[in-house]
């Protein structure tokens, strides 16, 4: 990625950064404080909330992919969407939010489901 979009989005995440990290956000919530600087335009070709066929296919993945992705940060994104605040568990709540309105069924994560995810992207190595 060139300076230019990374000094943006860097720029765009601080702001939405502000937020406490009080563990009893939900998805919605983080995603309106986070995510959407990226997911709600879909800049640097992330997936725009709601794009069925986008989301459609990261659905297909899991959970088990999506979410050390979103923990860790992958391609463009990056760790948390950029929002160290956040706690692991907001973020899966995140991740869950935005796959289900692009066609997902997932259940509400809980904290046995952010650690787990958390272990799996500390193995896998990403980034």
């Amino acid at each position: 990625m060139s300076l230019a979009p990374r000094l943006a989005l860097t720029t765009a995440l601080a702001l939405f950064a502000a937020a406490s990290s009080a563990e009893d956000r939900s998805g919605e919530e983080v995603f309106n404080c986070t995510c959407i600087v990226c997911h709600g335009s879909g800049y640097l070709h992330a997936p725009r909330l709601g794009d069925g066929k986008r989301w459609g296919k990261l659905v297909k993945e899991g959970l088990d992919d999506l979410v050390p992705a979103a923990l860790k940060g992958q391609r463009a994104m990056p760790p948390k969407g950029g929002n160290p605040r956040l706690s692991d568990l907001e973020v899966a709540r995140a991740v869950v939010y935005m796959a289900n309105a692009g066609g997902g069924a997932f259940a509400e994560p809980g904290a046995d489901d952010a650690r787990r995810w958390r272990d799996l992207a500390e193995r896998k190595g990403r980034r």
